[in-house]
C-alpha cells in the first residue's frame, strides 16, 4: 500500500496493546493503540529498518521489583529494544516518544510521575534520541501509533474513571471496529 496523506484509519491494521504488552512491527499497514492513564507507553522505531514498535508498563520496576513481570518498565523497555534488534532496528538510530504518566487519583503517591521519570531516565542512560514527549497532567490518553516512521495521534480523555477501566480490562476488539474512522483526534507529533 502507498502511504499518502489521504490514508484513513480504514486503511490500516489496528492491533491493541494492553498494559504490560509490547508490540514491534515492519508492516506499513498495522496502527497500534493505546489507552494510557498513570502508565507510560514508550514508542521507538529506526526509520532506515523500517521497524517500530511500542510498550506499555505500569509501574518503574527496579532492584526490588520481582523478576520478569510484564508490567515493570524495566523489563518493557529491555523487551521492546531487543524486539526492535531483532527485526533489524540498529541502538544509535533509535527514535522515541514517551506518552502518559498521568496523575490519576489525589494521592500523595503519583505513580505517573515515577514512570515519566523512569521512561526519561532509561533513555537518556541508553543514549536514544528523545524526540518528544506527552508525559504528566491529570488526563489520560488515546493513542495511535504507526510503527514504520514514528507518526502519532494522541487523544486526552476527560473521565478519569474510564481511562482506568480501558487501561486495565483486557480488550478483544471485533474486527468491524478495528477499522474505524478516526473522530475527534489531535495530532500532536
Amino acid at each position: 500500500m502507498e502511504t499518502n496523506a489521504r490514508n484513513t484509519i480504514k486503511d490500516f491494521i489496528t492491533l491493541p496493546v494492553l498494559q504490560g504488552e509490547t508490540h514491534v512491527s515492519a508492516d506499513r499497514t498495522v496502527v497500534l493503540t493505546t489507552i494510557l492513564g498513570s502508565c507510560v507507553a514508550a514508542c521507538m522505531w529506526d526509520e532506515d529498518a523500517g521497524v517500530g514498535g511500542i510498550n506499555h508498563f505500569l509501574i518503574p520496576g527496579g532492584d526490588d521489583s520481582p523478576s520478569g513481570g510484564l508490567s515493570y518498565g524495566v523489563n518493557a523497555m529491555e523487551l521492546l529494544v531487543n524486539g526492535l534488534i531483532r527485526k533489524g532496528a540498529r541502538r544509535e538510530r533509535l527514535k522515541v516518544k514517551l506518552l502518559g504518566g498521568a496523575k490519576m487519583r489525589d494521592s500523595k503517591i503519583d505513580i505517573g510521575a515515577s514512570n515519566a521519570r523512569f521512561a526519561k531516565w532509561f533513555v537518556q542512560n541508553e543514549g536514544f534520541e528523545l524526540v518528544d514527549c506527552c508525559l504528566g497532567g491529570r488526563q489520560g490518553r488515546s493513542l495511535r501509533f504507526w510503527p514504520v516512521g514514528g507518526r502519532i495521534q494522541l487523544r486526552f480523555m476527560a473521565d478519569a474513571r474510564a481511562v482506568a477501566a480501558e487501561e486495565i480490562a483486557p480488550r478483544t476488539l471485533p474486527a468491524s471496529r478495528q477499522r474505524e474512522e478516526p473522530s475527534g483526534d489531535v495530532q500532536l507529533f
